[in-house]
This record gives C-alpha cells, structure tokens and sequence, in this order.
C-alpha cells in the first residue's frame, strides 16, 4: 500500500502520482509539464512504470498539467480505464484535440527548418487519434458515487470548486486487513467565487496529498479585484487602447465572460468590442452552460431570470484564422481574451506581437504563469521579450489579477485542510518549492500539521502512517 510521487513534485505541472496497492498500479493523473521549452521536452521522457501494465488511471480534472499525457500514455500501451467526472470528459475531450492540433503544427514548423539544416526530424508527442482514444477509454462518473477501482481499491470524487467537473480525489484503500483513507486535493478552487460551488469538507481522512501553488501568497478580495479591472477597463478606454487577456480557455475565460455580463453597466461594456479568440475556449463554455446543476447558488439563480448567463451585447466569438487575424486590424476599443493562459502559444502571441509594443495598450494576466514562461517574463516587467523568433518592446501596462485565480491561496488552503477535523499528514504538491514552505509553516501554525515535501521518486507506506 504504496504512493510514489512522479509528477508535480516540486513543481507545479505534470501532475501524476502513482499508487500502488495489493499488486495493482493505478496513476492520479497524467498531466503535462509546462513552461519553458526545456521543461516541456522533459514530457518524452519515459514513464517510471510500464503503460501497458498499468491497471487505471483517475483523473481530476481537464486542464492540461493534470490530462495532458494521457494521449502519450495510451500511445505508449495504456489500454485500462481513465476515471473521471462527466464534466471532465467533455472539457478534456477539447483541450486534447486542441493540444494534439497545436503540437502536430508545432512539429511540422521546427521540421522545416531542421529539413533545410539536414537535422533529424521530430515526431509529435502524440496526435489526434491518441487523443480521441484516451477520450474513449473514459469512464465517466458523478460526485459522490463510490467507484470500484480494483478489489483494494474505491474512489469517490467530491467537489474541489477549481473548474467545471475538478474533483478531489477520495481513495479508500483495503488490502490484508489494513484499510486508510487517502485524499488527493487536485486544484483547489477559491471560496466564495462565481458560477462555481465552495471545494468540499470531508472528514476522517488518514493521509493528505495537497496542491500548493499559492501556498505563500494571499489572493486581492473578490470586490477588490472586481474593482481593479473595472479600473483597468476605464483607464484602457480614457487612453484609447486595447485590452488583452491571455486566458486559460477552461475556467478563467468563461469567468470573465459571466463578470463582463454582470458588471456590464458599471463597465461601460457597450464601448467595447469583447472577442473571446478561441476556438477551444469557445467550445469549453458550450461545455459549461451544459452543466448548470453544478453552479453555485448565485449563478443559478441568474439563469433561472434569464435562461443564460449574463448577455455582453458585442460579443464576438472567433472560431477561425482568418477572423483572428482580422481583430489586430483594430488599434483602439477592444478586449481580446486569447490562448493560451501561460503565453506559451495560441492565438494569443499575435495579438501580443502586434500590441505590447504600444505604451496606451494593457495586458491582463488572470492566472499563474510557470518559470520562464512568456507570461511569467511580462509579470517579471520584461523590457523585451521574444515571440516567434522576433524582440518585442513592451510598453503596454502589465497588470497582474491574483483575484481572479481559479487556485485557492494560503488562506483558502488552510480553511480547507483545518476542516478535515482530525490533522492527517500532509504531502504537498503541485507547489514551487518556496509557496510549498510557507505553506507548510502555515499549516503547522494554523493547525499542527505534519507536513511533509514531495520529491520525485520519494515513496510513502500507506500502511504505517503512524510512524510518520
């Protein structure tokens, strides 16, 4: 009765934990390391175990840094079922075809020039097909419901308020008369957020593994933030220039679009033209207007008014190339909400390539941005950057939103952790490794916590947690 840490562990992509009970293998999630394109190439690498003998696999939630190697997985001989929320099997769907899509296109422009320098040619990390296959091999389930996972093993997911479908993960674990209950975080979401319910309390709980992104910092207040962009949005109007918001497409992007409708008035939004320039965004918010058993009490009720989420009168939704390129024809009044949420591609880079170098344009980062990534460089106040291959000047104002971050802070992590009643270790992960110290500085403060890092490779016995 074993947990190994693989992905995640000291960082914050990649998420994938292996369990391994009574014989059998089952993953916590196959995630997708992201950021720089060093730490991207670290996605070949092979896998600590074998694909093909792999029992099952349970999936938290869609965004990519926890899905995004199961195509590669199921390429590499992986043939069991990947458990997960119904939810997150419609949102997954998007964002692996998306992912196959921008990395066979990827590939095919690195390969040109490597074909002109008589290098050797690159092969995809996997392509629409493994994508469609891993899509297949889900096993779709609701919050709640005990899910028999192996004899040894029951999974029940509970609701982790992160984005549509996320789950936290319970695992009760039952082999020669020792039986433990594990709970893996997955995201956890603020409280007190719109569209999305609060992350669930359990209780009797024996082991924790616990995300810690924001383990260090203490998120704006929902109002101050909500003020801070309507400032942005006036400030952007009275000097004439554009709005650019890279956003994740799951998650933040339809958050914005419910506080565009709401706070319409107050923000003036008739002198806007709001362009939501993702395909993949686009087809995520259809996903979440299909669920709206799943919102919290405020949302629903504004559905119950009107039958959909608030309207935003000059909407423009751009599904195709073409009318993408069209939006940087425009040089004033415009906010683009645009792939991806890292600046890492997308349709985003254009929009930065033609407006960062204009001092009366404003960029809006909504979400956490990895080490070395291009929207880690403009939180950082770079005064140049590269995109595709060219130095950009960035004049235009960089504005960082923490309050709209689908990531619960230190505070909301200890709020959650503290109403676990009974102070079960913890192991943090999905953490840079200074947010995991002060979280756990907190923890043991707030609640005398044994906190414990997770490193890859390291192995916890399940079975003697009391010596722990």
């Amino acid at each position: 009765m074993e947990l190994e840490f693989f992905g995640a562990a000291g960082e914050v992509t990649g998420s994938c934990h292996i369990l391994r009970v009574a014989g059998r293998t089952i993953l916590l999630d196959c995630g997708m390391i992201q950021g720089s394109k060093r730490a991207e190439s670290r996605n070949r690498d092979p896998f600590p175990f074998s694909a093909k003998d792999l029992d099952a696999v349970v999936l938290s939630h869609a965004h990519l840094d926890h899905s995004g190697r199961l195509p590669l997985l199921v390429r590499r001989g992986f043939r069991g079922p990947i458990h997960t929320h119904f939810a997150t099997r419609d949102l997954t769907k998007v964002l692996l075809a998306d992912a196959a899509h921008l990395g066979v296109r990827d590939v095919e422009r690195r390969n040109r020039r490597r074909r002109r320098a008589g290098k050797p040619l690159l092969t995809p990390l996997f392509e629409l097909q493994d994508a469609q296959r891993a899509v297949a091999q889900m096993a779709t389930h609701r919050y709640h419901e005990a899910i028999q996972v192996t004899p040894e093993v029951t999974v029940v997911f509970h609701d982790a308020g992160h984005i549509m479908g996320s789950a936290m993960v319970e695992v009760r674990l039952s082999d020669d008369g020792v039986e433990r209950r594990l709970l893996f975080s997955g995201d956890l979401g603020q409280y007190d957020t719109p569209i999305l319910r609060d992350p669930e309390s359990l209780q009797g709980i024996d082991a924790v593994l616990m995300e810690s992104t924001y383990g260090g910092r203490t998120h704006r207040s929902r109002s101050d933030t909500i003020d801070e962009l309507g400032e942005i949005l006036d400030t952007a109007r009275a000097e004439g220039g554009n709005v650019l918001i890279p956003a994740f497409a799951i998650g933040r992007s339809q958050e914005l679009l419910y506080e565009f409708g709401v706070h319409a008035d107050r923000w003036h939004m008739d002198d806007w033209l709001v362009f939501l320039d993702s395909p993949m965004a686009i087809e995520a918010t259809e996903v979440y207007w299909d669920y709206p058993h799943l919102y919290d009490e405020e949302a629903t009720k504004l559905r119950r008014k009107a039958n959909e989420m608030p309207p935003i009168k000059r909407l423009h939704l751009t599904r195709t190339p073409a009318e993408s390129q069209v939006i940087n024809r425009i040089s004033r009044g415009a906010i683009i909400i645009a792939g991806s949420g890292m600046c890492n591609g997308g349709r985003i880079l254009h929009h930065l390539k033609h407006n960062l170098w204009r001092r009366e344009n404003h960029v809006v980062i909504v979400g956490f941005q990895a080490p070395r990534s291009l929207g880690r460089k403009l939180v950082e106040r770079r005064k140049h950057v590269r995109i595709h291959g060219e130095s950009v000047d960035v004049a235009a104002q960089i504005h960082t939103l923490g309050g709209l971050s689908a990531h619960g802070d230190a505070a909301d992590l200890s709020r959650w952790y503290g109403a676990l009643g009974n102070t079960p270790p913890v192991w943090l992960v999905h953490g840079e490794p200074e947010p995991g110290k002060a979280l756990a500085g907190r923890l043991k403060k707030d609640h005398g916590a044994r906190v414990h890092r997770a490193l890859p490779g390291r192995r916890v016995d399940l079975a003697a947690l009391a010596d722990v």
